[in-house]
């Protein structure tokens, strides 16, 4: 991160799924920074490399509104919760950088790949009211074919306890949360395969949906 010289703006949160654990061979989430340059404001374009076998994911963001420094005892969901700004709707786009495929990678590599993070593009901003994100449901269409969906329960049983896990391992590594910063949660619609010329679009009710052309 410190040698691309670019600004950090937050991060991913990836492994969130049953799924995604066992495709890595992991039995735990895991962060990748999200930079400045692969943040996009919905509606976007984004160029795909077909090598990196893109796909894309429904999943809930946040925005901190406070920060949550290191500390030697862990955040709880209250603390946590306090501490967010905003909500919105997000569509993932991942992609491997190592040849062959994420499968059997583990948790390491899919951390320096920089979480596997090809771009996230964000749908408007909501104000954080303490909605209950378990049982909302997100749903994946690709050029008009309905594709994955899900609830927010599908990461980690809620995109709270992913934020959670963040603030303590961000915390554990002395660095902590900053206020702006940026956590996606992890994928609520599971994956789907995109290619240059595909249109993706994620319908988040009432947060609105989130639109990516490919190029």
């Amino acid at each position: 991160m410190a040698l691309s010289g670019l600004e950090r703006r937050g991060y991913k949160v990836g492994s969130t799924s049953m799924e995604a654990q066992r495709l890595l061979g992991t039995d735990e989430p895991g962060a990748g920074v999200l930079l400045a340059p692969f943040i996009h404001e919905s509606p976007t374009r984004v160029i795909l490399t077909p090598a990196h076998g893109p796909a894309v994911e429904g999943e809930f963001a946040f925005r901190m509104g406070c920060e949550l420094p290191p500390r030697e005892g862990p955040y709880t969901l209250a603390e946590v919760t306090a501490a967010v700004e905003c909500l919105a709707g997000a569509i993932e786009v991942v992609g491997t950088r190592f040849a062959g495929g994420l499968a059997g990678k583990g948790r390491f590599l899919t951390t320096a790949d920089c979480g596997v993070n090809i771009a996230l593009a964000i749908g408007p901003w909501t104000a954080w009211v303490g909605e209950d994100l378990r049982r909302e449901r997100v749903s994946m269409t690709i050029n008009g074919e309905r594709r994955g969906v899900g609830t927010g329960s599908r990461a980690l049983g809620d995109p709270l306890h992913v934020l959670v896990w963040l603030a303590n391992q961000q915390s554990s590594a002395g660095r902590g949360l900053k206020a702006g910063e940026i956590v996606a949660t992890g994928t609520c619609t599971g994956l789907d395969c995109v290619q240059p010329g595909d249109m993706a679009h994620a319908d988040f009710g009432k947060l609105g949906a989130v639109e990516i052309e490919f190029a």
